[in-house]
Parts: structure tokens; C-alpha cells; sequence
């Protein structure tokens, strides 16, 4: 059989320090620099810098580098706050300003609206607030280093799946940042450390709350030291197995409470991380809809009733829907104790067919949606059969924001107001608000 020659490609990547300009940021806060017009991200560089760079990736439309040294820096360039700031994966703004930050990401959000969804609007102010201190959750992942033999706790490293071990978060609301640096000791004495998950800590208006993540039942002894460290941390406990439900061991149930209405939860629940910004995202949710004393009003996407019962305050009635059956009937609860008896809550596959659901049977006045970060793709073609007046679309992903806008712009909406909130200060992430008003 005859072989052909056929040439191999050329996979290995020049590893030679080599000098670029910096030309702007991308959606996620890397720096792009080019190369006959090839774009290189750069994790931790700025617009308008030279520097020097060590490609780690080359692919035929892009590559990407490591940030060796800053030649000119950026006037925007600050010194991080934080001590874990270069390993750690949690943040990845805190070398550029504050205000570059929100301007960076009202930028990234006109951007891709205008890109995908043909749609410019001028951005409504930005929501911002504190920079620090805002987390009132966060995760601690727990992993057993089998050759050091040691406990790792803290946050994954930098597009890694290792660990960094965390003594402060500086971002991290204070009373659970006083119990991070008592962690490490406390759980490494633990009789099996290396069956250990993760830790969440949570800040809620009347407690706070810690919830272990084990994956074998703890011995006595490590859980009476788990109590006494929450009773000195003044802290609600629970345990959680995959062979047993959540584990209510000491304190109280953690709720919170914002725009009128007291919020039950678990630490299992989703809740906006930043307290502060969600106050003022609900308020001003409110405002784009104009709800008034006679309005029906559709909450897609629900959760526990972060929107739904605060609308409820205002509107003739509210239905809330949501996929996970255990949040509707923590919605439901949460109305029955706030005294809302004008709103009803129901489980449905958002990814359906709604229009036979009996809850879509009337039409509604206005519709408010907030979706995970994949968005409402398999929603969101069929609002328009609600005839809905004005629609706000609440997204912690402005890019299936744009995706999904466009559905509605079909459906006879125009894109009326647009804004950016800053739910996650020193991070690329961002939290946006649309609002879509039907074409007359």
C-alpha cells in the first residue's frame, strides 16, 4: 500500500519572553494584545500597557499567555488589597481601579447586547455599592493533601482545581471572615479530615449560619467541637451527607429581610450573595414594571420569593413559578408568614410548554424573569402569549441576556431601559437588568 507524506503540525508553543501592547479587556477582565491580528488574552493586564508575556496556549485563532512583567502600567492599575489575590480564583479585578471596573463591565454589557442583539440603549446609572465586606455567602472547599498529609481549606487556585488555603477574605462579610482563619485548626483535629466537603457560611440579618459538608458520619468528639466552635462564633450548625437530609444540629433558622418582607431560608437555598445590591435590584424591579394596585404578575424563575412577595406588596396578585419543587414550598411558606395571600406558587419545567399550565390560563400585566446563567431559552419564546404590557429580565449572564432578547424583540417588545449592577465587585461577573416594553 503506498504511504503519502503528509507534514505534522507544528504543536509546540514559543516559550521565548517576548514584549506587546495591551489593547483592551475582554467579557471576563483578561487583557487582549495581538499579533498579526491573532488576539492573545492575558490574565492580569490592562488596556494601553507593555508587557512581557510567556505564551501557554497557541491555537489557530487565538492564544493565550502569562503575565511576566509590566513594562508601562496602566494609570487604572492599582495594588490589590488582598494577600491571596495572585492565587487565588475568587477574584480577578482587584489590579484595576473600582471605577474602571464598573466601567469596564457597563462597557462588556452594551457591548454584547449590541453585538448579538442589534440593540443600543443607553445604560441606566450603574447599581454599585461597598466594594468589601459584601459576601454574605461563600464556599470553603476542604481537600486531604494524602502526601503532605494536611488539611486544604480555602478557594481553588487561578484556573486550577487545586487549593489555596485562606486565612481572610477580605470581600467576605466580617463575622464570617473572624471564622476563616479558626477553620483550618478546627477541622484538621477532626478524627477523618479526608472525609471531608466543603463548608458554607452564610450571613443572614438574624444569625449566621455554618454547614459542613461530610461525607461519613462524624465521630462524637468532632462534632462536639464543631457546636462549641459555632456557640463561640455565635453561629447556626448544620450537617449535610448524601445518605441523610440537612442536619439542623443548634441556632436558629436564618432568614433576612429586605423591601417590606422577612425572607426564611436554608443554607442550602440560593441567595443573592451581595444584600445590599439585591435590596436595590428588587426596588428598582418594581420601578421598570410600574406595577400597580391592579396588575397580575408573572415571576419566572421564583426561587424563594426574593421578587415575587415583595411584588405582592404592591400587585393585585402574583404567581411565582419555579423548577425546584422544595423553593415553592419554601415561597409558599415564606408568603404565609409574611401575611401575602394575594400571591400562589407552582413547580413547572421552565423549559417546556407553559401555555396549558394553569397557572399561564390568565393573561398577566407584567412579567419578571430572572434565570440562572443559561438563561430562559426554553421560556422565553413563549411569553408573548401572555400579552404581557412591560417585561423585566434580571441576568447574571449578559451574553444569554442578548440571546434571549432577541426572541422577545420578535415577539413585538423594544428594549427600553438597560442597566448594570455590581453584585460582584473585583470580579468579571455582573448582574444586568432589561427592561422590554410592548410595541403599540
Amino acid at each position: 500500500m503506498a504511504r503519502f507524506f503528509q507534514a505534522k503540525k507544528n504543536t509546540s508553543i514559543q516559550s521565548k519572553h517576548q514584549s506587546v501592547m495591551v489593547t483592551k479587556l475582554d467579557h471576563l477582565g483578561a487583557g487582549i494584545a495581538y499579533q498579526q491580528d491573532k488576539p492573545i488574552f492575558i490574565d492580569g493586564a490592562l488596556p494601553g500597557e507593555d508587557v512581557v508575556i510567556q505564551l501557554t496556549e497557541s491555537k489557530s485563532k487565538f492564544s493565550r499567555a502569562k503575565l511576566i512583567k509590566v513594562l508601562t502600567p496602566s494609570p487604572e492599575r492599582v495594588v490589590p488589597f488582598c494577600q491571596h489575590y495572585q492565587q487565588c480564583g475568587g477574584c480577578d479585578l482587584q489590579h484595576l481601579s473600582r471605577g474602571a471596573q464598573v466601567a469596564h463591565k457597563q462597557q462588556t454589557l452594551s457591548h454584547l447586547m449590541s453585538k448579538f442583539a442589534k440593540q443600543t440603549v443607553p445604560l441606566s446609572a450603574p447599581i454599585t455599592e461597598q466594594d468589601k465586606g459584601y459576601r454574605r455567602r461563600a464556599r470553603l472547599s476542604l481537600w486531604w493533601d494524602k502526601k503532605t498529609q494536611q488539611l486544604q481549606v480555602g478557594f481553588r487556585r487561578k484556573q486550577s482545581k487545586s487549593i489555596i488555603n485562606i486565612t481572610d477574605c477580605p470581600v467576605l462579610d466580617p463575622h464570617l471572615n473572624q471564622c476563616v482563619a479558626e477553620l483550618k485548626p478546627l477541622l484538621s483535629g477532626f478524627q477523618y479530615p479526608e472525609q471531608l466537603g466543603h463548608i458554607e457560611l452564610v450571613k443572614a440579618d438574624n444569625t449566621s449560619v455554618l454547614l459542613l459538608r461530610h461525607l461519613a458520619p462524624l465521630p462524637s468528639a468532632d462534632k462536639q467541637r464543631l457546636s462549641e466552635f459555632a456557640q463561640r462564633h455565635q453561629l447556626a450548625l448544620y450537617l449535610l451527607t448524601d445518605d441523610h437530609p440537612l442536619e439542623h444540629v443548634q441556632g436558629e433558622t436564618p432568614y433576612y429581610q429586605e423591601t417590606g418582607v422577612t425572607m426564611h431560608f436554608l443554607p442550602t437555598h440560593f441567595i443573592q450573595v451581595n444584600q445590599s445590591i439585591n435590596q436595590r435590584m428588587v426596588d428598582q424591579a418594581i420601578e421598570w414594571l410600574d406595577v400597580q394596585s391592579s396588575d397580575r404578575v408573572l415571576d419566572l424563575f421564583c426561587g424563594l420569593g426574593n421578587f415575587s412577595l415583595p411584588l405582592a406588596r404592591i400587585a393585585h396578585y402574583v404567581v411565582g413559578v419555579e423548577g425546584v419543587d422544595k423553593m415553592v414550598s419554601v415561597a409558599s411558606e415564606n408568603a404565609h408568614l409574611n401575611q401575602i395571600n394575594n400571591s400562589a406558587f407552582y413547580q413547572a419545567n421552565l423549559e417546556q410548554d407553559m401555555t396549558k399550565a394553569t397557572w399561564a390560563a390568565e393573561k398577566f400585566d407584567k412579567i419578571l424573569l430572572d434565570p440562572a446563567r443559561a438563561g430562559a431559552a426554553g421560556i422565553i419564546e413563549q411569553l408573548g402569549v401572555l400579552a404581557a404590557e412591560r417585561i423585566v429580565y434580571v441576568s447574571c449572564n449578559p451574553a444569554t441576556l442578548a440571546r434571549d432578547s432577541q426572541s422577545l424583540l420578535n415577539q413585538g417588545y423594544h428594549l427600553a431601559k438597560l442597566a448594570m449592577l455590581d453584585m460582584f465587585p473585583h470580579t468579571s461577573h455582573l448582574e444586568s437588568m432589561a427592561l422590554f416594553v410592548k410595541n403599540r
